[in-house]
């Protein structure tokens, strides 16, 4: 299939409505475009260098959690939450009652993201984990009564409040599993001679445009993304997420992805998919480039502690992972007594490396105020 020449579906009489039946996507795809050449270029370029760091970071695992909130929290707010990244890292008892369902959102998606890579050691990128990555996602949330872990059995739509006055209607019901099996050949189908970024960019659309959950397709969609890249080894590590690109540039987002639905204009949104990878993997490798100056800095700063130091190296470690802890936290994971705990906080408070956010006698929190900053530019 050329991609100048694609016909993306067509719009099916329903009862009172009309549906979208997008086309299957599992064959090859060539193109004319020269501008698609230059922008893969530019984009796997870019991936390469960001999957450098992930090789040549000592203990990077320590920093990738915080990747993953981020992209909770950025994905999250696509949809409409309101959590910040540093209430995204409290526990539930100091999120305020009004705030809290936004919160447990976000830390679902942090809980699914984590789930869904670790399986990927030993599944491969398919329906079932996603599935279960959706069934994690709306544990316990707004979504809960909307069959998480299931697709969809009834129609859905995307905008407005009704199908009368929705902005897209998504393929009817009954054939979602079929598009879904044809999106899965896609992922793996080493018969056609597809690039990575081309098959993921179409597969991002196709996703979002069958719409197969009644809720939650968005997040999902967009998460697919890195499982797809970590699947099929061009990431090390899940360190490139979207969502941020996606959020900061939202009318575009949904403008391309309107523009193969209606104008057939899949080099349109390519152009602007692979934009988002290339300039999303150049601030991934800077912001590792960040953290590696941050780290050597406060580790020279710690050396100063005296016999504190190596205690004050591990406090290190635990909070790359959780930037904003309680004293309590801290003595559970070094295993310290609370003496211990409240002296080392009080050193690492004069170094400047935490900051008490909270303004309270009891019940205070520190954050690594220097290194959660970094991913909040």
């Amino acid at each position: 299939m050329k991609l100048e020449d694609f016909k993306a579906g067509h719009w099916q009489q329903r009862y009172q409505y009309k549906s979208f039946e997008p086309v299957p996507v599992n064959h090859d795809w060539v193109w004319e475009d020269a501008s698609i050449n230059v922008l893969l270029e530019k984009a796997n370029r870019a991936l390469g260098e960001l999957n450098a760091f992930s090789l040549i970071v000592p203990d990077i695992d320590l920093f990738i959690q915080m990747h993953v909130v981020k992209e909770a929290q950025s994905s999250s707010r696509i949809e409409g939450t309101q959590t910040a990244i540093d209430e995204a890292l409290l526990p539930a008892e100091q999120i305020s009652p009004e705030k809290r369902d936004d919160w447990q959102e976000v830390r679902n998606y942090i809980e699914a993201v984590n789930s869904a890579i670790s399986q990927l050691a030993s599944t491969p990128l398919s329906n079932r984990l996603l599935k279960h990555t959706h069934e994690l996602l709306l544990q316990g949330v707004r979504g809960e009564h909307k069959l998480p872990g299931e697709f969809r059995s009834s129609q859905n739509w995307i905008g407005g409040s009704s199908l009368a006055d929705a902005s897209f209607i998504p393929p009817h019901h009954e054939g979602v599993v079929a598009m879904m099996g044809d999106l899965e050949l896609f992922w793996h189908n080493d018969q056609i001679e597809v690039p990575h970024l081309i098959r993921i960019g179409l597969s991002h659309y196709q996703f979002e445009t069958i719409h197969p959950f009644l809720d939650g397709n968005g997040r999902i969609g967009r998460l697919l993304i890195p499982l797809y890249l970590v699947s099929h080894g061009l990431l090390n590590k899940p360190s490139l997420y979207l969502s941020d690109f996606f959020e900061r540039n939202r009318a575009s987002y949904y403008d391309a992805l309107m523009q193969v639905r209606t104008n057939n204009n899949v080099i349109h949104w390519l152009r602007f998919f692979l934009n988002g990878v290339a300039e999303t993997a150049t601030r991934g490798r800077d912001l590792f480039r960040e953290i590696l100056a941050l780290r050597a800095k406060v580790e020279q700063d710690v050396l100063g502690l005296g016999k504190r130091a190596p205690l004050a190296r591990e406090a290190l470690n635990v909070l790359y992972r959780q930037p904003i802890v309680n004293a309590k936290q801290l003595e559970t994971a070094l295993e310290i007594t609370t003496p211990t705990a409240n002296a080392l906080i009080k050193a690492l408070m004069e170094k400047d490396i935490l900051v008490e956010m909270t303004g309270q006698q009891r019940w205070r929190s520190y954050v690594f105020d220097p290194y959660l900053k970094l991913f909040l530019s």
